[in-house]
């Protein structure tokens, strides 16, 4: 059950470095830029973890806001679970109040799913996250579809989005960014029957 007066820890996957910033890999990192600027905050480093957080409120002003926690881990995806289990420890986040935002291969590009534990689906960054707080967690997957042809999953990952692809990013990370507040401020099923494509 959801604590309404304790933090939410939203943690958008993506890797550090200018190099990784455009990938399909890092929406996660969008996901999380957009939401920190709509909360008037800048990423400053953590003092408890490998990441850059944010803290601020999501939902109507004053008292009813939702306390967040946003993050962004700064260990490389494949070590995710480090930086969010110290963070987690660190502000007292239950694990049903984390959310992790991160790329799905197996969902069309431009689609929302949201949802309560699972798999990692061999994400590596849900895998990490996963092996250190166990699959009870909430995630917005925002579905990033499948490499063409033959090409090698991980190469197409660690590809910028294409120039098709790029026409439509700005909305898609809007709705990702807005799915995440109606998750937190509406609970997973409202939010599922809004976004879920």
């Amino acid at each position: 059950m959801t604590d309404n007066t304790g933090p939410w820890l939203v943690a958008g996957l993506g890797n550090p470095g200018p190099e990784y910033a455009g990938n399909r890999h890092n929406i996660g990192f969008m996901v999380a830029d957009l939401l920190a600027r709509r909360m008037g905050g800048t990423f400053k480093r953590a003092q408890k973890a490998q990441a850059q957080v944010v803290e601020g409120r999501v939902g109507p002003p004053g008292p009813a806001g939702r306390r967040v926690i946003l993050a962004k881990p700064m260990s490389y995806m494949n070590l995710s679970g480090g930086p969010v289990t110290a963070l987690k420890e660190f502000y007292k986040v239950p694990t049903e109040q984390i959310v992790a935002v991160h790329d799905e291969l197996d969902i069309d590009y431009g689609t929302l799913r949201l949802k309560l534990g699972g798999g990692d689906n061999g994400h590596n960054g849900l895998k990490s996250i996963t092996k250190s707080l166990g699959p009870g967690y909430l995630r917005v997957r925002a579905g990033i579809g499948r490499p063409p042809g033959r090409m090698d999953v991980a190469a197409f990952v660690l590809k910028d989005f294409s120039s098709t692809e790029r026409k439509e990013l700005e909305w898609f990370v809007d709705r990702a960014a807005d799915a995440v507040e109606a998750l937190i401020t509406e609970g997973l099923e409202r939010a599922q029957s809004t976004f879920n494509g």
